[in-house]
């Protein structure tokens, strides 16, 4: 879709951003497995961390398009350190739109100057693209809920300063209804965690959070008791279009470096974007990713309007990171024997954007999303049990 003229100079900012700080540094991050603290904040200085977060809260009020403008450049740099801000983005959202007022005052500013990071907590051992198994307990007592369980695969599990976490306040696991949704500071008494050897992504961490008898006051309470699922999960929508982009963007820097590498190499007394099986695959890859990205935007479009996009976004989520892997994989290829060295960030940005082809939902959920859409009941398995 075409830019404003202010998107265009965001967009811009942020470009020069990634090329002159994240980029040359993507790999040396991973080797540390850290967030650092004062990228975080010198991001924030930039208005690049909840850059959709209203003014009054430390954001710049910036509409969807304008973020998945801010989170496609970042993630040309570092995909990791778009994936901190995405879900910075998300976190804040649903803070904005279901949390007190002391919640957003006193937390939002934070995460915004890249102060505080939050994180989202959903998947359980036995709940994940089924979020409606939860069983995690959350019971009342008095002035406080009382949470007991696990959680599984979280990001940021052991950097965030508070969680966004899904729990059962009532019904049983595989129904919807009596899901709620709290907000937990990483400090509470009660609260462990652990951090996964995963394949990618090692600079955000993922892993169990461990909830012993964690009391949390009811004023944390997101949204109304036992809507949790319905009301906070419509966020989901926005974070799937910006993860599709978030993908894009580390596929595009693995196809400029293709195009690049292939007027530098020589084969056969000249360079090799000579031969049509190399420059091919670039033009396929090129196109597909712009295909994947004008859905993203469009998603991001409706939603700035107020229109459903909950088809689009599931659309985009399962293509967006499958186009993605496909297309640095062919990029990793395209260097020949060099692409298989580790001194290159291809093989880094193929770990890290695979781990979306699961995370905030498979591409089989994203498709059985689209079909119910279509065909409602027709396509959704659970119709003919519940006869």
């Amino acid at each position: 879709m075409l830019l404003t003229q202010d998107q265009k100079a965001l967009q811009e900012a942020a470009r020069k951003f990634t090329r002159d700080v994240l980029l040359p540094d993507y790999q040396a991050r991973e080797a540390i497995g850290q967030l650092d603290d004062a990228l975080l904040k010198q991001m924030g200085a930039l208005g690049f961390v909840g850059p959709d977060i209203p003014e009054e809260f430390g954001g710049m009020g910036l509409d969807a398009v304008s973020a998945g403008v801010v989170m496609e450049e970042l993630a040309y740099g570092d995909f990791n350190i778009a994936s901190y801000a995405v879900v910075q983005s998300l976190c804040g959202a649903i803070l904005v739109k279901n949390a007190s007022s002391e919640i957003k005052a006193d937390w939002l500013p934070s995460v915004c100057a890249g102060e505080k990071i939050l994180a989202l907590s959903v998947t359980e051992p036995q709940a994940g693209s089924d979020a409606s198994g939860i069983r995690l307990k959350a019971e009342r007592d008095g002035e406080y809920y009382v949470l007991s369980g696990e959680k599984a695969s979280t990001t940021f599990s052991d950097s965030a300063d508070a969680f966004i976490i899904f729990a059962r306040t009532s019904g049983e696991p595989g129904q919807a209804r009596g899901i709620s949704a709290f907000f937990v500071p990483s400090d509470s008494v009660g609260l462990s965690t652990t951090r996964y050897n995963d394949l990618g992504s090692h600079v955000t961490g993922r892993g169990s959070l461990f909830l012993d008898q964690v009391r949390v006051p009811v004023a944390h309470l997101l949204g109304a008791e036992g809507k949790g699922f319905s009301e906070v999960m419509a966020g989901f929508d926005y974070s799937r279009a910006l993860i599709a982009l978030q993908c894009i963007g580390a596929a595009q820097a693995s196809v400029d470096e293709a195009w690049s590498y292939s007027k530098e190499r020589e084969a056969f007394g000249a360079p090799i974007a000579q031969f049509q099986g190399v420059t091919f695959p670039l033009v396929e890859a090129e196109t597909h990713l712009a295909a994947a990205r004008a859905l993203s935007y469009r998603t991001l479009a409706l939603r700035d309007q107020n229109e459903a996009h909950t088809v689009e976004a599931a659309m985009v989520k399962w293509l967006a990171p499958k186009t993605a892997v496909d297309v640095i994989h062919q990029c990793l290829l395209t260097f020949g024997h060099y692409g298989w060295s580790k001194d290159l960030p291809h093989q880094q940005r193929l770990r890290d954007v695979m781990g979306l082809e699961i995370g905030d939902g498979m591409a089989n959920i994203m498709k059985m999303i689209v079909a119910r859409a279509r065909v409602g009941a027709a396509a959704d398995p659970r119709a003919s049990i519940r006869k």
